[in-house]
């Protein structure tokens, strides 16, 4: 089970690392494409990866944003509700007593 191992410069390391970090598919994904094991790839991420070229919104990213967007709107429809029963408290009790 011994194959002839692949060597890589650092310069073809920091482009498929800028490459990967470009797409929207997952290092797994990738690894298939680019015939080299996700272990190796996640290696050369963590070694070479640059924040500044990250991709704006990835798809895990936008599940997370979508989640906290729900749950935002919750606490809106919650706070909203009792905005209104707040206001029929004040009204009931503000007025004057015969």
């Amino acid at each position: 089970m011994s194959g002839t191992r692949k060597s890589y410069n650092d310069e073809f390391k920091r482009q498929t690392v800028k490459y990967i970090q470009e797409q929207t598919k997952t290092v797994a994904e990738l690894a298939l494409e680019l015939d080299i094991p996700a272990k190796t790839l996640h290696q050369w991420l963590g070694k070479y990866r640059q924040f500044p070229d990250e991709p704006v919104a990835n798809a895990e990213r936008i599940r997370e944003l979508e989640r906290l967007l729900q749950e935002q709107e919750q606490i809106n429809a919650d706070l909203t509700e009792e905005i209104a029963i707040v206001k029929k408290a004040v009204h009931i009790f503000s007025k004057p007593k015969n």
